[in-house]
């Protein structure tokens, strides 16, 4: 299957993706995994996408599409993939598609993770992160220290990030209605849209992805 998975930030579709994707037995593509494996290799798209940011400026669609093809054209990617953060407006769905069919091939369902803007805030907003160890993270409801501002593994200082400050993360939900959510109207009205509640248990979302999954008939 050829999915793509969009969602507000926060929605869970880091986690999601992984485990669907292993489902699947399909790569899961990440954007963010593409621009660090790049730059880290230091490949010609990597290099460019690292002067771009390093002078402090956006890095444009050609060259995350460019990215995206280089990885679905790899080996295991041929019979299927998961997109995680690509496309990421409307142009670089429009580029995904033409990608597609120059190879005869289409996708099969865009996966929407919906979650109401205030659960967001309350999720990202409410980490705090060791600073001893940043893989160490709590959560003030769902998940809290046993002692407020201490972390129960190491002792270390519980801190809450930047970007994930309340006023940062309404930003980041503007940003993503204005630029992402309107490709959730360009897929519905190709019938390839399925909405379903990213609210509950992760393993409860997984369920109702494949499950929706299901439903989708497969392209070629």
């Amino acid at each position: 299957m050829r999915i793509v998975l969009v969602g507000p930030p926060g929605a869970g579709k880091g986690t999601q993706a992984a485990f669907l994707a292993k489902d699947l037995a399909i790569p899961h593509i990440s954007t963010g995994d593409l621009f660090r494996a790049n730059i880290s290799q230091g490949t010609e798209l990597g290099q460019r996408a690292k002067a771009i940011m390093d002078a402090g400026e956006l890095v444009p669609d050609e060259v995350t599409i460019d990215m995206a093809r280089d990885r679905m054209e790899q080996p295991d990617a041929v019979d299927g993939f998961l997109l995680d953060g690509f496309p990421r407006n409307v142009p670089q769905a429009e580029a995904l598609d033409e990608i597609l069919k120059v190879e005869g091939h289409q996708l099969d369902a865009v996966l929407d993770l919906e979650v109401p803007e205030e659960e967001v805030v309350k999720r990202i907003a409410g980490r705090r992160i060791c600073r001893k160890d940043s893989s160490h993270v709590f959560h003030v409801t769902y998940s809290p220290p046993k002692t407020e501002g201490v972390c129960d593994v190491c002792g270390g200082e519980l801190y809450q990030r930047g970007d994930d400050s309340e006023e940062t993360v309404r930003k980041r939900l503007d940003v993503y209605h204005v630029q992402t959510e309107p490709i959730i109207d360009y897929y519905r009205a190709q019938g390839l849209v399925v909405t379903i509640s990213a609210l509950g248990e992760v393993t409860e979302v997984t369920q109702r992805a494949k499950d929706a999954l299901k439903q989708q008939p497969e392209a070629s």
